[in-house]
């Protein structure tokens, strides 16, 4: 299923229903704790936008508080760059964790300690089968688990083995540390999962003091439990998952570790966007692969790229409200993300001229050496920004679609004998063309009509169809503009196609849009060569855009088209795949 724009649909609100419940039954008076716990192996993506959305908004709405929190217990695939980028995309969201920024390393003396209790309880024990004895004897959907040999090691053995695992005599994979629950279980996450491995790797934050580490389903309910979390928000991949949540923390309450009432875990469905992937391990493999220029690469969907492609916080929380939060997977069109991004820059962004393929127009009767400067507004629904002078001369530059020397049917620019107006100027009259050796257009010539400028008495007796944008040649600032658009040509790439028996075994690579950049030197009117990094514009007619935050210099900057002014994907997707 896709959902389509629809602003006026109420987002779903069943998690709202349950913390309401849970404030009338008193469970934990009235207090709404939630967190927000990204692994710092990589950089952060628009589903985690939804996510970083609804669990800052629903503490935000109770007077709570949503913590920050890093998950970094896998210290082989972690970074502290990773880190600096998710600080850095959660702030410029526009949350606020106050004094709530944790790491799960934090409190690895504590989850060590936890260990012990349940080795001690008789809830844990240490395997020393190899990793595919212990999948093998995993059992299957339908069939169950069986027993390790070493399920019934005694206490004092496993807490001796324990130990020892810590105090690194063991070789990485020599042994594990396993939850004794049940192998029959029908659901496989209980069929005595895993908790502490040996991995001998340096971490980014506690460097070689551990040589064991615990798994994330192990540390992430720990974590809850110590920050004192009153609702768990995890996407669907996490449901099955919930009955060891539930389990550990019983038998760490049980042990004295935790108080109750303990945190309350809440699924809901993750994003799921058309055009694009959100998987991590496929946008490593963009990145890797040189497909993208890196992490902050415009057409990615990371939150860096995103505000680099002039993405806006707001346009994402109005993207997260008006999807809202489901109990099951469907897909969101793009084209929803896209129509909230182009609304609040709508509101936001100052209006500009630029023409990205420009073609010379000569005004013949108008006098050589001579200028006078137009009025254009800043922006047409905000009378109060006031309005800026424009250049005009004789010669401009105009976007070469607007000219045809035969015209098709229905078109109502420029053509030979014809008349337009230009922008905010004058009234002009087509009088030919010029071409190269090779039959190109290069210079069209025109005659103006000198009472025909805009604003004073007697324009409006000139009656046209066209109303062409324009920049003064001698004024024009020469700048690199970057037309983006989707990365990939399919709605679901890499996924079987209707009536293809053959597509089950396609590459998501194979999506890929191959006119996903295109890269231009653009006429600018001159007032852009001041802009500065992240200033954001419409171009009259071309959609929005933004200074690039890393390639601009003073006086040189350097524009991505953030998005057109309307959906222009649908009308041409069946040429663009």
């Amino acid at each position: 299923m896709t959902v389509a724009a629809n602003p006026a649909a109420p987002a779903s609100n069943f998690i709202r229903n349950a913390v309401d419940e849970d404030n009338r039954a008193g469970k934990w008076e009235g207090r709404v704790e939630t967190r927000f716990p990204p692994e710092p192996n990589g950089y952060l993506h628009y589903g985690h936008a939804k996510s970083i959305c609804l669990n800052f908004g629903l503490a935000e709405s109770y007077g709570g508080v949503c913590h920050l929190r890093f998950d970094d217990t896998n210290p082989a695939k972690e970074d502290r760059e990773y880190v600096d980028a998710i600080v850095d995309a959660v702030r410029w969201l526009g949350f606020d964790w106050r004094e709530h920024l944790y790491f799960a390393s934090d409190y690895f003396d504590i989850m060590y300690a936890c260990a012990e209790s349940l080795i001690k309880a008789g809830k844990a024990y240490v395997d020393s089968q190899s990793a595919d004895d212990m999948r093998a004897n995993r059992g299957t959907l339908t069939e169950p688990g069986i027993d390790s040999p070493c399920r019934e090691r005694g206490i004092d053995e496993n807490l001796d083995l324990f130990r020892r695992m810590k105090a690194g005599e063991f070789a990485d994979g020599a042994h594990v540390l396993r939850a004794k629950i049940d192998m029959a279980s029908p659901n496989i996450n209980l069929r005595d999962p895993a908790v502490y491995r040996i991995r001998r790797a340096s971490h980014h934050r506690t460097g070689d003091k551990w040589c064991i580490y615990p798994m994330y389903t192990f540390a992430h309910p720990i974590e809850d439990a110590i920050e004192n979390i009153t609702h768990s928000i995890c996407t669907l991949e996490f449901e099955d998952q919930r009955p060891f949540y539930e389990w550990l923390l019983d038998a760490l309450a049980d042990a004295g570790h935790f108080p109750r009432p303990l945190p309350r875990q809440i699924e809901f469905a993750r994003l799921n966007l058309t055009y694009t992937v959100l998987s991590k391990r496929k946008l490593v493999q963009l990145v890797d692969g040189g497909y993208v220029a890196g992490w902050n690469d415009p057409r990615l969907p990371t939150l860096s790229g995103a505000r680099r492609r002039g993405f806006t916080p707001e346009g994402f929380r109005l993207f997260a409200e008006r999807i809202g939060v489901a109990k099951a997977d469907s897909w969101i069109d793009m084209s929803v993300l896209e129509e909230c991004m182009r609304e609040r820059l709508n509101e936001i962004a100052p209006r500009r001229i630029a023409v990205l393929d420009p073609l010379k127009l000569v005004l013949t009767n108008y006098p050589e050496g001579q200028g006078e400067p137009c009025l254009a507004p800043n922006h047409p629904l905000k009378p109060e920004l006031g309005k800026r002078d424009i250049p005009f001369g004789r010669e401009l530059w105009i976007e070469r679609e607007d000219f045809m020397e035969t015209p098709v049917k229905g078109f109502h620019r420029l053509y030979p004998g014809n008349t337009v107006r230009l922008r905010y100027g004058y009234v002009i009259r087509c009088t030919g063309c010029e071409k190269d050796t090779d039959g190109r257009v290069t210079t069209v010539f025109a005659e103006y009509f000198p009472d025909s400028r805009s604003g004073t008495p007697g324009a409006d007796n000139y009656k046209t169809k066209g109303n062409l944008h324009w920049v003064c040649a001698a004024n024009a600032y020469t700048a690199e503009v970057r037309l983006y658009d989707r990365l990939f040509a399919h709605p679901y790439p890499g996924q079987r196609r209707e009536g293809d028996p053959e597509s089950a075994v396609r590459d998501f690579l194979d999506d890929l849009n191959p006119g996903s950049i295109r890269i231009v030197q653009a006429r600018l009117e001159p007032a852009l060569r001041a802009a500065h990094p992240e200033d954001r514009f419409q171009f009259e007619r071309h959609g929005y855009f933004i200074v690039d935050r890393y390639d601009s210099a003073e006086g040189a900057p350097v524009f991505n088209r953030s998005i057109p002014l309307k959906d222009s994907w649908t009308k041409d997707r069946k040429t663009r795949g």
